[in-house]
């Protein structure tokens, strides 16, 4: 059973008559976790920020799949960024501050890769939410209502009913 629920959360996150808010909220929190690289502290902050908020989860680990698949195209545009932003001598002070206190050097904010993903996902983090808002607006009064239709979608989100009115569910 535990191999269809996964299954059965994102056919409930295409299906929910959500509030296309928290969609475009958990999709734009997810863009930011997928441009970081994982391997840095940031990403996995990332996430755990994207788990806190009251955003729906399904968009965000969806966002966070896609735009982490995407990364590496934008690692050009990103190491760049990072670069000037770490070779900035106005800035010196605060990346050795940051660099001597406990615990931020594991961010990887010194990566010049990691500092620039960040930005970028930063700086398209409330355009990513302005884009996909109506976007999920659209798609719950459209596809939304077919989708439900579907004998699929019906099983999986009935086996769901089933699973909490088992004993012990």
């Amino acid at each position: 059973m535990f191999l269809i629920r996964p299954i059965r959360y994102l056919f409930r996150a295409l299906v929910d008559q959500e509030d296309p808010k928290a969609l475009a909220w958990g999709f734009a929190l997810g863009m930011l976790a997928g441009l970081i690289p994982k391997s840095s502290l940031l990403a996995q902050l990332a996430l755990v920020v994207l788990c806190l908020a009251r955003v729906n989860l399904a968009a965000g680990y969806g966002a966070a799949a896609l735009f982490s698949l995407l990364s590496p195209l934008a690692d050009p545009l990103t190491h760049a960024a990072g670069a000037a932003l770490l070779n900035a001598g106005a800035l010196a002070p605060l990346w050795t501050r940051l660099y001597n206190a406990p615990v931020v050097p594991w961010t990887g904010f010194n990566n010049t890769v990691v500092l620039g993903s960040f930005v970028l996902g930063l700086v398209l983090l409330y355009p990513a939410y302005r884009a996909a808002e109506p976007a999920f607006a659209r798609y719950q009064e459209t596809f939304g209502a077919r989708f439900r239709k579907l004998r699929l979608v019906q099983l999986l989100l009935g086996a769901e009913l089933a699973d909490k009115l088992r004993p012990g569910g």
